[in-house]
């Protein structure tokens, strides 16, 4: 192939130039995510477990992004700090006792970190200030509890079948109560003689109030019950 003709210098010219296109444009977009042509500052924080978070995710305030993770150094078998570099023109909203926690971008997305707001009338951050943080919740923590939910739904409902095949048969004292005749219409009777009995008292009590031993008695009630229901009468009035 003849390397000095002018289409294949041509072409070399317009392969360089892509070539370069690309390697700026790489530049730009990781400048734009590592904030390496924005003024940034540094914050820090402390975790227990960081659940997969990595170097380079987004830091986020308010729902926006506004930094990156910058660094990740294990302090010991307990702790592991965060670095985060965040634009300094939100440093403004940054308070002192803004709250750290691990989220992650829906459901099964990449982990990043969420900067809660501050109290209004709390210092704002310094440079390099360490953060307090919320521990984040475990996936398998959660699904854990939902495994020890569902084994308990389930021998819930295993308990009620039981008590219903009981019902059923007839077993226990609500099943021979349900099922057994006798005992239904034994309870049916009862109830008709408590109506009984609860007219038999009412006709006696009229008839001891027609007594003449008792009117006097029954007489002074009605009137203290008549004067008591003119005086509440009378108070709402007055109050209207």
């Amino acid at each position: 192939m003849d390397t000095h003709t002018q289409k294949f210098k041509i072409r070399l010219g317009f392969f360089v130039i892509g070539g370069l296109t690309l390697f700026v444009l790489a530049i730009f977009i990781i400048g734009k995510q590592k904030n390496l042509f924005n003024p940034v500052f540094k914050l820090t924080t402390t975790f227990y477990n960081i659940g997969g978070l990595q170097v380079g995710n987004n830091v986020r305030f308010s729902g926006i992004n506004v930094g990156t993770v910058d660094n990740i150094v294990i302090i010991n078998d307990s702790t592991v700090q965060i670095d985060m570099l965040i634009r300094k023109d939100v440093w403004r909203f940054i308070k002192s006792d803004c709250m750290v926690g691990i989220g992650s971008e829906g459901l099964i997305g990449d982990k990043l970190i969420n900067i809660s707001q501050g109290s209004n009338n709390a210092p704002l951050a310094k440079e390099g200030q360490l953060l307090e943080s919320n521990e984040p919740i475990e996936t398998d923590a959660i699904m854990a509890s939902l495994q020890v939910t569902a084994a308990n739904i389930e021998v819930v409902t295993q308990q009620l079948a039981e008590i219903m095949i009981k019902i059923n048969t007839g077993k226990g004292t609500l099943g021979r109560l349900i099922q057994d005749e006798t005992i239904a219409e034994n309870l049916n009777q009862t109830i008709v003689n408590l109506k009984k009995s609860s007219k038999g008292l009412n006709e006696n009590m009229n008839a001891a109030k027609q007594n003449f031993l008792f009117k006097g008695y029954f007489d002074k009630k009605a009137r203290e019950a008549k004067e008591k229901k003119s005086a509440k009468m009378k108070a709402e009035e007055k109050n209207k």
